[in-house]
């Protein structure tokens, strides 16, 4: 890809909110009251009556995976490219596991056409292919059945024009009957990675920002994110805000593991001083002293990004952990860098034993200030 792709960091710097079809999908939903009260409401529940919910860890078995085909009204003439990312990453997902990809009614035949028999095409009115943040985020109930969380996308504060991904996770909920949980907060799926054994890891800059939660203290977005998935812990670190689109979420930044294991997205000794290798280092800081729900201090794993990439775009996310967890399997980028792809790939394996690990190139993508991770959501298995 060019270095003039849209990325989610450049279109803040050049303060064009649409120009070049900045590469993420935006909502007009108001981010609702300041009030510090309640969570989110089930269907015929009560604030309260949500903290019977939890979320899994990624890695628990899924139903399917949801994903979303980029339109060209969003990316333009670079459309082909990351049309080309997604049909690869649905692929390859649909080796190990189900998936069902959101498509606009007149991509709907070119979207089946590019991922094959294996990808179900569910016609979604969709602008962009961001589905970790516009979708649900789902919960299990105390039954052990599904409901998901709809999170109010708000266009990561208002950052983009947006008319269809405002609506897709109360669209993607209504097509199967899962009940919805309307959340009183406005966050994204990416903004936040839990451990499935009580602990939640997040970014400040991301949730606790007046773009989102205008007039919410962190005290009062972290009330809400208890209750919404069924954590009791929740480890904050400082982020970096507005130099991307998402005001850095959590999931190219630190994800887990295994309860009590951190991966986290390690800059190479080379990297410029500036303030993501700032972010990293604080938040490794802040994470080293930190303890999980269960009091107990962290393992860190570090996962470095690449070195040697080649000309790619300033805002280019090479980020390893920015992967996915499906049945059986890891799916990662692979950046082209051999010695840190082949490392990488070696630490994900340790980490996830009895995986396959998939590396898979997803250029357009990274150009875009995105990943595999951010471009997929799991339906987790009913218990």
């Amino acid at each position: 890809m060019k270095s003039d792709t849209p990325s989610r960091r450049r279109t803040l710097k050049a303060g064009a909110l649409t120009a070049l079809g900045a590469t993420l999908g935006a909502c007009g939903a108001d981010p609702g009251e300041g009030s510090d009260k309640g969570a989110g409401k089930g269907p015929g529940e009560g604030p309260d009556a949500v903290t019977a919910y939890r979320m899994p860890d990624e890695a628990s078995p899924h139903e399917l995976t949801y994903m979303s085909w980029p339109s060209r009204r969003i990316w333009k003439t670079y459309v082909h490219a990351v049309r080309e990312d997604i049909a690869r990453i649905a692929r390859t997902i649909a080796e190990f596991e189900p998936v069902t990809l959101l498509a606009d009614d007149r991509d709907a035949k070119g979207a089946r056409r590019a991922c094959g028999s294996g990808v179900e095409i569910l016609p979604v009115p969709v602008d962009d292919l961001w589905m970790r943040d516009t979708g649900p985020s789902f919960v299990l109930g105390p039954d052990g059945g599904v409901a998901g969380v709809d999170l109010n996308f708000n266009g990561w504060g208002g950052k983009q024009p947006h008319t269809r991904d405002r609506h897709v996770a109360r669209r993607t909920l209504s097509d199967r009957g899962v009940p919805r949980i309307e959340a009183t907060i406005v966050g994204e799926g990416g903004a936040i990675e839990v451990d499935g054994a009580g602990t939640l890891l997040a970014t400040e800059s991301s949730l606790v920002n007046a773009n989102r939660n205008p007039g919410m203290s962190r005290d009062g977005v972290e009330r809400a994110l208890k209750r919404l998935f069924g954590v009791t812990e929740v480890l904050w670190v400082d982020g970096v805000r507005g130099k991307d689109i998402t005001d850095h979420h959590i999931d190219a930044l630190a994800r887990f593991a295994a309860p009590g294991v951190v991966v986290m997205s390690t800059p190479p000794s080379t990297a410029a001083e500036d303030v993501w290798t700032r972010a990293y280092r604080q938040a490794r800081a802040t994470l080293a002293t930190a303890k999980d729900a269960h009091g107990k201090t962290l393992d860190l794993v570090d996962l470095p990004e690449p070195a040697d990439i080649g000309r790619r775009g300033p805002d280019f996310l090479a980020s390893y952990v920015n992967y996915y967890v499906a049945n059986g399997a890891v799916i990662m980028p692979r950046f082209g860098d051999k010695k840190a792809d082949g490392a990488a790939a070696a630490i994900v394996r340790d980490l996830y034993p009895g995986r396959e690990v998939t590396q898979i190139p997803v250029n357009a993508l990274g150009e875009g200030g995105g990943g595999i991770h951010c471009a997929t959501q799991q339906l987790p298995k009913a218990r």
